[in-house]
């Protein structure tokens, strides 16, 4: 399979009809090969626009090309940025940030994908990106602040920690909600606080570790 040539039919055929222009963003992402984040099994599928499950204990799945293109898009990834890529699965996300930022650090709470996604970074002689182990819901402040946080899943809620690892001016991505009713949204920390954008409707499985706790009334 011609894998290179599927890659530019995605972008001409997927990424750009769903609204992602962005020329730094499309450059990343066709050199980028995702099929390498798959199983053989999977490969030749890798440039369907499809989830794809992710050999782990954790049940998780590689969200659709145009999601992950269109959830970078929105977070505006300058050369100079930090970026901090929550739930990165195999690093897929993480290798094309790592393209556009001047380094990139990714946590998984999952042992077996994050030993999988840095053994494929280090393939691709990809230096400036990592995988560490850790809660998704933390973040990662030892590392903090970012300039950028994006989380590659549905969330019913941002944990405020999260928002406390953001840089005056930074940004964070990721989609609240679930089902029809999700929708991507930007956030900015400013002077006063974090403001807020809804950026468009999408669907992305929820992260288990971001589902709001219950509140009880006595």
């Amino acid at each position: 399979m011609d894998f290179a040539h599927a890659r530019s039919e995605m972008i001409e055929g997927q990424l750009r009809p769903s609204g992602v222009f962005d020329l730094r963003v499309l450059e990343a992402i066709l050199s980028v090969p995702r099929e390498a984040f798959l199983t053989q099994e999977q490969a030749e599928f890798a440039y369907l626009d499809k989830e794809h499950p992710l050999q782990s204990d954790s049940n998780r799945l590689m969200p659709t090309p145009s999601s992950t293109a269109k959830l970078i898009e929105l977070a505006e990834v300058e050369a100079g940025d930090i970026v901090l890529d929550i739930a990165c699965g195999t690093g897929y996300s993480t290798a094309i940030l790592a393209k556009l930022a001047n380094s990139v650090v990714a946590i998984e709470s999952d042992a077996g994908l994050v030993e999988k996604a840095n053994a494929i970074l280090a393939q691709m002689d990809i230096s400036n990106a990592a995988v560490v182990q850790g809660e998704l819901n933390r973040g990662l402040s030892a590392e903090a602040p970012f300039d950028v946080i994006i989380i590659e899943g549905a969330v019913e809620e941002v944990p405020a920690t999260l928002f406390d690892q953001l840089r005056q001016g930074g940004r964070l991505v990721a989609i609240v909600g679930t089902g029809n009713s999700a929708t991507a949204m930007l956030y900015v920390k400013g002077k006063t606080g974090i403001t807020s954008v809804s950026a468009f409707n999408a669907s992305l499985p929820l992260l288990a570790e971001f589902t709001a706790k219950p509140e009880f009334a006595f």
